[in-house]
């Protein structure tokens, strides 16, 4: 029988990329023999971490529309153009069974492409609140695996599959790692640790927080690994000079940085709320209110309407922050009930259940 052929696209962001390389990862334990082709946008971060991750890649000449007007805007309907031509020309040459999309701008064109050209297609939605590419391609989707109640709203409620969304593999087994961690990153294990996650890109807004408030916390007997991002890095890495202070740009081991966190500060993309319900530690989300339809507060609430979590938007941290860090670090209580609560939400087969409905639309 001859090996089955896969396309995946997800990127821009490592909540777009990491979920494509989990499900690939999970298509080759199930199909050792198939063969696995990813396809993104040129010039962001998938056409590296993709390669890395052992998979070849394509880029598309595409980006998403810019808030003003800009020469870029007005190239938009141009390489959306050229996107699909090239996305055609791909998927006629590597003739694919399924071609699956977790989001980013390279998934649009893609996806379009591959449903006019009969090919089946799976729509991974990764947030509450879907953006508008997934909501057009829901139409013709074959199936759309979902990691949140509610979205038959905005999809076709007979194609809606709620599987959650994929997650690194080493995360399901973070408990037994704690002393590893430890020794990992030189950590005293007399201290609390405070772990700030700001995305993959990096959140300038939750940066001049910690900041602000960095005495404040390790006044407290705390020590913090604070994950700033790649572009803010140069102007906040003088803060290592500190006690018990760890800048970094990009954390590698996750697995290790979250077995060693005690409290956790982050964003609220979906692929990092889905980290963290596995993870089950007592969580502060600070969602984006920069991102379309305002997804990552939806993302949030979603977990603190079931007392999982604290939300605190943007707006609040001068006025709240100090009191709502305060509160959480006297009550060892509250840290075990949020961190119990989190950890009911979370689905840790969604990998699996993901290329479970793509193996259905294998034409045998």
């Amino acid at each position: 029988m001859s090996s089955f052929k896969f396309i995946l696209s997800g990127g821009g962001t490592g909540g777009h990329i990491y979920p494509a390389i989990a499900i690939a990862n999970e298509l080759k334990a199930q199909f050792p023999d198939c063969e696995i082709l990813f396809v993104g946008a040129k010039d962001k971060m998938e056409m590296q971490k993709v390669p890395q991750a052992g998979y070849p890649i394509k880029g598309l000449w595409i980006a998403g529309l810019q808030r003003k007007l800009t020469l870029q805007n007005l190239l938009f309907p141009v390489k959306v153009i050229d996107s699909l031509i090239k996305s055609r020309r791909i998927i006629k040459s590597f003739k694919p069974d399924v071609v699956i999309g977790t989001g980013g701008f390279a998934s649009g064109p893609l996806l379009r492409a591959a449903a006019v050209m009969n090919i089946p297609i799976v729509v991974q939605e990764q947030n509450s609140f879907p953006g508008i590419t997934n909501k057009i391609l829901s139409k013709r989707a074959s199936v759309i695996c979902v990691a949140y109640d509610n979205l038959e709203h905005f999809f076709p409620k007979n194609k809606i599959k709620l599987t959650g969304n994929p997650v690194r593999e080493d995360l399901l087994s973070i408990d037994n790692k704690r002393l590893d961690a430890l020794t990992y990153f030189a950590l005293d294990a007399t201290k609390k640790t405070l772990l700030v996650l700001g995305g993959s890109l990096g959140s300038r807004r939750i940066n001049q927080l910690i900041a602000k408030e960095l005495d404040f916390i390790t006044n407290q007997n705390i020590q913090v690994i604070w994950q700033c991002g790649k572009l803010y890095f140069d102007e906040y890495s003088h803060f290592n000079e500190k006690s018990y202070v760890k800048v970094v740009s990009f954390i590698d081991r996750m697995d290790l940085v979250y077995a060693a966190a005690d409290i956790i500060i982050s964003r609220a993309g979906a692929s990092s709320v889905s980290e963290l319900c596995l993870v089950g530690k007592p969580v502060i989300f600070i969602p984006s209110p920069n991102v379309a339809e305002d997804h990552q507060t939806k993302n949030a609430k979603a977990i603190v309407d079931k007392n999982g979590a604290i939300l605190l938007k943007e707006s609040e941290l001068d006025g709240k922050f100090q009191s709502v860090f305060t509160h959480l670090i006297d009550d060892e209580n509250h840290q075990i009930e949020l961190g119990n609560q989190i950890r009911k939400l979370a689905k840790p087969n969604a990998t699996q259940d993901i290329v479970k409905e793509i193996s259905k639309l294998i034409k045998k």
